[in-house]
């Protein structure tokens, strides 16, 4: 019989998710299903002792309902070098404290443990620049803080979408158009913070944002299509948008091939793909989304897909 393996995940505080939509949540259930030995560990209760990555840890028991969807036993302080796998689930933003982290990770990683995704490759990635290594299957794109810069961009393009580098669920997305008297306040506070994108205004927004997830670099076969609100251009779920399951279609299986080996060989091992159109917009490797409501349609677990990748990986190890 095959040793239960020992699981910690890695995520922001359980009682404020929405267990029904919770990424997170579905991978806790997929572990409790299989059997495992699994922990609950937040960001700020990781820590180092004389070289060895340590944490507070709460075993957890998870019930696949809205309201008292967790229990915890008590807290543990254990050594993360006891866990089989570990998974870090911590949102945006990728600031000092979620570098910290993953080098606490990395240092657990060393003793053996399979991390996801690898703490080294999350701590080197921005998720909206990411998708900047393939620019072929990107719409036109700017990065930069030079306002001057930005008006020339919009002045080639016409409509135009900015976003700030470090945030998450559409939180503080802009779109302008050539001759909008908001544009110039809107440049200057969002390059008072630093770099930001810009992006070409995408029509087929308004048709909607697929979520593609990739496990191991193989997009699972069906997506979310996350379509605005009529009052508002950003799909994404955050900020109100509707999600409906769908098939992939041919350019979603070209895109995730394009992109699909490279991110795997450097341990993005989960990933959501944002597409709108005919293109790659973003590349989501922090705390991807969106697996509860394709598993609600579909019923293909693609949580319980990842766990069986990383168990495979973590008992093919030595």
């Amino acid at each position: 019989m095959t040793t239960p393996l020992k699981l910690g995940v890695v995520m922001d505080p359980i009682s404020q998710i929405k267990p029904y939509k919770d990424t997170s949540f579905a991978l806790l259930l997929a572990a409790q299903a299989r059997g495992w030995s699994v922990y609950y560990l937040e960001p700020d209760w990781l820590y180092a002792e004389r070289g060895r990555a340590k944490s507070r840890a709460h075993r957890i028991r998870v019930f696949d309902r809205r309201e008292q969807w967790f229990a915890l036993e008590a807290a543990e302080s254990l050594d993360l070098a006891t866990f089989d796998i570990l998974i870090q689930r911590q949102d945006p933003p990728v600031d000092v404290n979620y570098h910290s982290v993953t080098a606490l990770l990395a240092l657990a990683e060393q003793t053996g443990v399979l991390v996801a995704n690898r703490p080294n490759a999350l701590r080197a990635a921005n998720e909206k620049l990411l998708a900047q290594e393939f620019p072929n299957l990107c719409p036109p794109t700017l990065v930069t803080r030079d306002a001057g810069q930005i008006r020339q961009f919009l002045a080639e393009q016409g409509h135009i979408v900015l976003k700030p580098l470090d945030a998450m669920g559409g939180s503080s997305v802009f779109q302008i158009k050539a001759g909008d008297l908001n544009t110039e306040v809107i440049i200057e506070t969002m390059t008072h913070q630093g770099l930001i994108m810009a992006q070409a205004f995408l029509p087929a927004v308004r048709e909607g944002d697929r979520r593609i997830l990739l496990i191991n670099g193989e997009p699972v076969d069906h997506a979310l299509l996350r379509t605005p609100q009529d009052t508002d251009f950003r799909a994404n779920l955050a900020a109100g948008g509707r999600g409906t399951v769908v098939p992939l279609r041919p350019r979603d299986r070209e895109i995730a091939a394009v992109v699909g080996s490279t991110l795997a060989a450097r341990g993005f091992w989960f990933v959501g793909l944002d597409v709108i159109g005919e293109h790659l917009t973003e590349i989501n490797v922090t705390s991807p989304t969106c697996a509860r409501e394709i598993d609600a349609v579909c019923h293909n677990d693609p949580a319980g897909q990842f766990l069986d990748f990383l168990a495979a990986t973590r008992r093919g190890r030595p």
